[in-house]
């Protein structure tokens, strides 16, 4: 265990993450469907470890780690089990992310060192029944009394909800408004009446972590909680959230397919047909190449991609967002790739439910999905192209 969050050394930092994956996390891996969650214990050694604040700054408390090194970390700890990153996953990029870059200062020292430590998990509640992909078209309203918001509306989709201990909730302050024009982001309370999580559903993939609905009906808010002091901005926010989540979940997906390769490799050393390994025939053997080079070149395009995050981030320039969109695009199809052919090297063993391989595939099918589908990464990857010429 480390002694203290902050380190002085990363490679050393990097390889403990290394041993806590191998010797805690995969361990675990079981007890996230038994159990539905991600034990506590296992959730007190990320705080201890401070993987809730590898993306936050020293003055906040945090590791202040790059985005590089965030993904070489991500890609660390997510050999294991997605569902591990996601108890934390919240709290590093959408909602600490959008606070560090567009907050006031008091809201920096108020909610910043606690998310670092882990005291405080963040949900990031921006997706409704029909605002997702089309953020602009949210319906959930903010309206000023006094010295309060009163906000009103429903969210879907909101990781970690239950276990949230501060709710980022963007709202129409300008009433008639529509897209991005009007939209502003509040800091709200766990536990503030009006606000409320759902029961959790069933997931396809990803046992273990909650994603829910809220209700929010009539919720004060005080006006010192609109993020940044001052309206509008809400969908700025929400962006340069979403847009470091992409590259974590990119890095998520190498993580993923470093892990489901591991486990197909094991499978077709051990298994014997015709009197040999099925690893000696060649057909597995192109299967597993594929999966390789696909990873690699995954891997390769997310760490190019935080290495010119970081560049912008100490230049101020705008991010790489239509690099960011390719790196979430591949990398989210990447590992799906993987994963259906690591399937098929299982064989029949991999369509029933004992192994991680089955386990992991459906687990990765989500990454397509979330922080923007993979048709909306295609959309502004082509958009940026036909910009620049």
């Amino acid at each position: 265990m480390l002694s203290s969050p902050r380190f002085n050394d990363f490679t050393a930092y990097l390889a403990a993450i290394e041993r806590f994956t191998d010797e805690e996390l995969i361990p675990a891996e079981p007890r996230l469907e038994t159990e539905d969650c991600v034990p506590e214990e296992i959730t007190q050694r990320m705080r201890e470890l401070g993987l809730f604040g590898i993306s936050i700054p020293e003055e906040y408390g945090g590791l202040a780690c790059t985005q590089e090194e965030q993904v070489l970390l991500t890609i660390a700890f997510t050999r294991a089990s997605a569902v591990f990153r996601s108890r934390f996953s919240t709290t590093i990029g959408l909602t600490s992310q959008a606070i560090l870059d567009f907050a006031t200062e008091a809201q920096k020292r108020e909610w910043l060192p606690r998310m670092a430590s882990g005291e405080v998990t963040g949900a990031f509640a921006l997706t409704e029944p029909e605002a997702g992909t089309d953020a602009g078209g949210l319906k959930t309203t903010a309206v000023r009394d006094g010295g309060h918001y009163v906000l009103n509306g429903m969210k879907r989709y909101i990781t970690n909800a239950p276990e949230a201990d501060l709710f980022l909730v963007m709202a129409r302050t300008e009433a008639g408004s529509t897209g991005s024009r009007g939209v502003s982001a509040f800091l709200v309370k766990a536990g503030t009446p009006g606000i409320e999580p759902l029961p959790a559903p069933p997931l396809l993939g990803l046992r273990g972590s909650h994603s829910t609905e809220i209700r929010i009906q009539n919720c004060r808010v005080p006006a010192e909680n609109l993020v940044g002091g001052v309206e509008g901005r809400g969908l700025n926010a929400a962006l340069r959230g979403i847009n470091s989540a992409r590259t974590h979940v990119a890095a998520t997906c190498v993580g993923q397919a470093i892990r489901l390769i591991a486990e197909a490799v094991a499978h077709a050393r051990k298994r014997q047909q015709f009197g040999q390994p099925i690893g000696e025939f060649q057909l597995v053997q192109g299967m597993l190449a594929e999966m390789q080079a696909d990873m690699l070149a995954a891997k390769a395009l997310v760490l190019d991609v935080a290495r010119a995050f970081d560049r912008a981030v100490e230049s101020g320039t705008p991010l790489p967002f239509p690099d960011i969109a390719a790196a979430k695009y591949f990398g989210s199809e990447m590992v799906c790739r993987v994963a259906d052919r690591a399937v098929q090297i299982m064989g029949g063993a991999g369509y029933i439910e004992d192994n991680a391989i089955t386990r992991m595939y459906r687990d990765v099918r989500l990454f397509r999905l979330f922080e923007g589908t993979s048709q909306i990464q295609q959309q502004q990857i082509a958009k940026a192209m036909l910009r620049t010429g």
